[in-house]
């Protein structure tokens, strides 16, 4: 039979790890049914399309069966209770390139005598995850009027993440795999991951989330790099995790950003105000969803005051965001790629430590893109 000689199952397997239904191809593979009964084999060209168009390595379409594919660090995703085995191409191809970036930056460091970060693994399990929390705040530098100087709690966000680069670590905020806006991450799938390292920590939000949740997501994987612990998650602000990490990083993140005290010294006046949860919003410069859910937390209300305002208050996020447009391309790529990260690797690039294919592979961005974003991080390039 001529054709490039690819098993079947093969093709079936590539199909389904893409979530994909052999008529989802329309025109573009017209015989593909035909490739995974066997009748037919594609062409080595119409193979290599194939392969593009469902995220696989081409070389794994020529295995002799198809590849267990495991999620590189510990998974703690679950629903209902239930533990998630399986993982998309977005996912893990977005996981291996914050990792590859992880080794990079690890490397570079060193070689550059930096000192690894005292905080990394500085928590335990046993310890308070409230007083955890607090101390997570006071290294952050998030203390006592920090709000002052951001206007909404969605540029706190943002303030948030260059407050946790400025400490050392990572922070990368992406709802896409790279800048291929094809490829949307599904927060369906997960919400974040941390890459726990002494010199290079790393934690990612999924920014297809709403901002109200990614705040909470944000200091949730700053509290897995704190135990040491690199994970994948699927916490929320309105998840009840059934296990003892998720849990305990729960409680980190919540007095992270609503110190309990605090909190119960300012609901006597507020309980009875129309706006409550928008209140503590603007005092603390986080979501309301994540001032009620501190509330909820602290037994302050109801579940069911909670979640009746948890679905009026998303409801309204979900109209205004489906109205808002994708932004600024260059000003993306400080929450994609990071600053820090980002500086790093265009000034190795200038002293030749690196080539520029790789700063490119590193980075996302290819020639002029790779050239503007340096120049507008204060770095000119030959």
């Amino acid at each position: 039979m001529p054709g490039a000689p690819v098993k079947p199952e093969l093709l079936r397997w590539a199909r389904e790890r893409a979530g994909r239904r052999v008529e989802d191809f329309g025109a573009r593979f017209r015989k593909l049914a035909e490739w995974e009964r066997g009748e037919a084999r594609p062409t080595l060209k119409q193979l290599e399309d194939f392969a593009k168009a469902t995220y696989v390595p081409f070389g794994y379409l020529f295995l002799p069966e198809p590849p267990e594919e495991h999620i590189p660090i510990p998974d703690l995703r679950t629903i209902r209770h239930e533990e998630i085995s399986h993982a998309s191409p977005d996912l893990l191809d977005t996981i291996h390139a914050m990792q590859r970036r992880q080794a990079w930056l690890r490397e570079e460091l060193i070689e550059c005598d930096a000192e690894p970060l005292e905080f990394v693994g500085s928590a335990r399990l046993a310890e308070d995850a409230e007083g955890v929390g607090r101390e997570m705040r006071r290294m952050v530098g998030l203390g006592d009027g920090w709000a002052e100087a951001v206007r909404t709690w969605r540029e706190a966000v943002g303030e948030l993440r260059r407050a946790i680069e400025e400490l050392g670590v990572m922070a990368v905020i992406n709802g896409v795999v790279g800048n291929n806006t094809h490829r949307k991450l599904e927060v369906d799938e997960f919400r974040g991951f941390a890459l726990s390292d002494e010199y290079a920590p790393l934690v990612f939000v999924n920014g297809a989330d709403a901002k109200s949740a990614q705040m909470f997501t944000l200091a949730h994987e700053l509290a897995h790099i704190w135990l040491g612990q690199s994970a994948l998650t699927d916490t929320g602000v309105t998840s009840l995790p059934a296990q003892e990490t998720e849990a305990w990083c729960d409680g980190a993140a919540a007095e992270f950003l609503v110190p309990a005290q605090e909190l119960k010294a300012c609901w006597r006046d507020i309980r009875r105000a129309a706006a409550p949860f928008e209140i503590l919003a603007r005092r603390y410069k986080v979501s309301p969803i994540v001032a009620g859910r501190r509330a909820l937390d602290l037994r302050l209300l109801s579940r069911e005051a909670f979640f009746a305002f948890y679905e009026q208050y998303a409801a309204r996020e979900r109209r205004q965001r489906s109205a808002a447009g994708g932004g600024d391309f260059y000003n993306n790529q400080n929450t994609r790629v990071g600053e820090r990260f980002a500086v790093h690797v265009i000034l190795a690039a200038k002293g030749g430590r690196l080539s520029f294919k790789e700063a490119y592979d590193l980075t996302g961005l290819r020639g002029g893109a790779f050239q503007e974003y340096a120049s507008r991080l204060g770095v000119q390039l030959p």
